[in-house]
């Protein structure tokens, strides 16, 4: 199949497999999620809902945000989601928010971290303690990341759940912080958790894929001082992250998402010149060690991504050449010194 329209595409993120189904018949209850707004909530949560419909299943699908974009709520509800507008971090809107059995917890802030340091550590260490307690009785899946992780040979693997978190910057710092006070009120409230480390979702407007494929396109040099990466589709993504409600547990568990291999930069860049008739313009040299994340639990528990390195990538470059619609948020996956 191809994505040339931002309705395949959307199609695509959020069609439901067999196992995504199963996997919520056996979870009781509604499906709060909470940061709904992001690159990744909308499709997640008509991921969920297409589930449900699918499965027959006897559930809603509830998405919480400040909702700045009316368009994109009135989507979601047009999906048959439910929305409530939200700023999290005032007590009295928090409160109000309706109980639900399961919680996909995916709030926080990264970019403009620099500058705004107080906000990023009220977001994503502060804020956490707030919807624990309120949620103390639900399930609970954090999105986490795995920049929380050292930096790991390329010959490594990449760090796997076992690695104690080595984090640079205060994103990442701020970002175990969550990790660290949600642990805290599962070990307090007994409440099921499960902290999802994740490197890095991609589709066709977003992604450490489409920077390097414009930058292909473009005839921009490509820094290669990160030059490994772990990527896996956005849609396997989110459905991992729906299927890791049935893996919460208390103390709470952690699984690393992301795909099978550690891709060379300058590998993936050279494959976008071959389909774009273009030559790869390069600059620096490659490390050897890089911010890298070892999923093989992720694998075994859910089975390997249904889309493959080199179909993101033959679509990627379809959808460049194709003028299709892209957003101008960069992961910074270049970045070494943790300064977003």
């Amino acid at each position: 199949m191809t994505l040339k329209t931002l309705e395949e595409l959307e199609a695509k993120l959020a069609e439901p497999s067999t196992a995504l189904i199963k996997d919520l018949t056996s979870v009781d209850g509604d499906i709060l999620i909470l940061g709904v707004g992001g690159k990744m909530g909308p499709s997640l949560a008509r991921l969920a809902q297409n589930a449900i419909r699918e499965g027959g299943l006897n559930k809603k699908v509830i998405g919480v945000s400040r909702f700045s974009d009316d368009a994109a709520r009135r989507e979601l509800e047009d999906a048959g989601i439910e929305t409530i507008s939200c700023n999290l971090l005032n007590d009295d809107e928090l409160n109000q928010l309706p109980h639900a059995d399961n919680i996909i917890y995916m709030a926080g802030n990264k970019f403009g971290t620099t500058g705004r340091e107080h906000f990023t550590w009220g977001m994503n260490t502060y804020l956490p303690g707030r919807v624990a307690e309120k949620y103390k009785d639900s399930r609970i899946v954090v999105f986490s990341s795995g920049n929380i992780y050292p930096f790991m040979s390329i010959g490594s693997g990449g760090a796997n759940e076992s690695v104690s978190p080595e984090p640079i910057g205060e994103y990442a710092q701020s970002t175990l912080g969550r990790e660290r006070v949600f642990e805290y009120h599962s070990h307090k409230n007994g409440t099921p958790m499960l902290f999802y480390r994740l490197n890095y979702a991609n589709d066709m407007r977003y992604g450490v894929l489409l920077e390097i494929a414009k930058s292909v396109n473009e005839q921009r040099p490509i820094n290669l001082s990160m030059g490994h990466a772990n990527v896996i589709w956005q849609g396997d993504a989110n459905e991992m992250a729906l299927r890791c409600l049935t893996e919460c547990t208390n103390p709470p568990s952690i699984m690393n998402i992301t795909g099978p291999e550690t891709m060379s930069i300058r590998w993936a860049a050279e494959e976008f010149a071959k389909r774009m008739g273009k030559e790869a313009i390069f600059e620096g040299v490659e490390s050897e060690i890089a911010l890298l994340n070892n999923a093989s639990k992720s694998h075994q528990r859910f089975g390997y991504p249904s889309v493959s390195l080199l179909q993101m990538i033959d679509w990627l470059a379809e959808w460049i050449e194709a003028g299709g619609t892209t957003w101008n948020k960069p992961t910074h996956f270049q970045e070494r010194k943790g300064k977003y």
